[in-house]
């Protein structure tokens, strides 16, 4: 496997790969991506994940959504993946996220072919004492595209069960 370089994945983007594009976003190796407006928060009455839309509750940078210490969430990005059969991503969290006490819990592996989907992350307040602000739009992690040397058998297209997630998603089991 290669790992794809800017001029690279902007073209990939600019194909499709990644909507909606920005060529800011850009890094030599990665693309950086943005947290989405939706969240699933746990509920205190049921196993259930609550989701939470951030834009109806007004949460932007000016006045962010607290992650409270210890705090579990899924998140979405605010970008949508359209996967070629013959490129994987991972996602990374930024390191000032990191450094602020946010923690993802290293899911973030998309197989060649993952497509319609916004990616749901695993993130976890691990700070003791403090909040951890998030909103919708900032810069949460980062994709590394990984050109792969042949193409699978099955792509995840055919073999995937979070295809086409408009949404953060739960387990699917």
């Amino acid at each position: 496997m290669t790992i794809l370089c800017d001029w690279q994945i902007a073209e990939q983007c600019r194909a499709g790969m990644v909507t909606p594009f920005d060529p800011a976003l850009v890094n030599p190796a990665s693309l950086d991506v943005r947290l989405g407006r939706h969240i699933r928060i746990e509920q205190a009455t049921s196993a259930d994940m609550l989701l939470v839309d951030l834009l109806a509750l007004d949460v932007s940078e000016a006045d962010p959504y607290v992650l409270r210490p210890g705090q579990f969430i899924l998140a979405e990005t605010m970008e949508t993946f359209y996967l070629p059969d013959n490129i994987a991503a991972q996602f990374m969290l930024k390191s000032s996220r990191a450094r602020e006490g946010l923690e993802h819990l290293m899911a973030g592996y998309c197989d060649p072919g993952w497509h319609g989907s916004k990616l749901t992350m695993e993130l976890h307040n691990s700070r003791q004492l403090a909040g951890v602000a998030i909103w919708p739009g900032m810069k949460i992690g980062q994709m590394v595209f990984h050109l792969m040397d042949q193409r699978p058998t099955r792509s995840y297209a055919v073999t995937g069960r979070y295809n086409n997630d408009a949404q953060v998603q739960g387990s699917r089991g």
